[in-house]
């Protein structure tokens, strides 16, 4: 429990940290924030079971839906056995600094966290450490609009989780048989694949 709140602390620092950046120094208010301009300002929205916040600013994450002309995400959950058509993915519990990025293996999806590297999904502080159960967040009013990630901030974590998990990807297949394609780097997404 200890280590869950410094966690939770630690994060929160950072959070603190980038909104004094982006908000209040000069160079942060150079790097702009990409949003969704139609005719929604939703910036997120959260998916279950955990209820973390998927980016509807990101075209490859969040494609516009013809129908509706509304971005909309490439999967309706987040449960381990959920499977990206693209990765990595990226969802955010707000009341941490950073989002983690999502990737495929054979084994279930894990995730990417620039403190402890990849693991497997869900993050230790989303699952009832007695019953395994799914913890779900509660969002603040308006977490629809909260500001995307920085390009400054997928700029610098993407391509070392991306590496990461090439990485540590065999480590997680399995005796499935055939074998699972392993992933190339050329497969994944970059930082101006997540914001163009």
């Amino acid at each position: 429990m200890c280590k869950r709140k410094c966690l939770q602390y630690l994060y929160f620092l950072f959070f603190i940290m980038y909104v004094v950046f982006a908000f209040c120094s000069p160079l942060g208010a150079q790097i702009p924030l990409t949003t969704v301009t139609l005719s929604t300002t939703a910036n997120w929205v959260a998916l279950p079971p955990y209820n973390t916040l998927w980016p509807l600013w990101s075209p490859a994450l969040s494609p516009i839906n013809s129908y509706t002309g509304l971005p909309t995400p490439i999967v309706t959950n987040l449960y381990p056995s959920t499977v990206l058509p693209v990765q990595p993915g990226l969802t955010w519990d707000p009341y941490l600094g950073h989002p983690w990025m999502l990737y495929n293996t054979p084994s279930g999806m894990v995730y990417y966290d620039p403190f402890v590297g990849i693991n497997k999904w869900p993050a230790s502080i989303l699952q009832n450490s007695i019953t395994g159960l799914p913890i779900n967040l509660t969002l603040l009013l308006g977490y629809e609009s909260l500001p995307a990630t920085p390009v400054w901030w997928l700029l610098a974590n993407v391509p070392a989780a991306n590496w990461n998990y090439l990485t540590v990807y065999p480590s997680f297949s399995t005796s499935v048989v055939p074998s699972p394609v392993v992933p190339t780097l050329s497969s994944l997404l970059t930082p101006s694949d997540l914001l163009f």
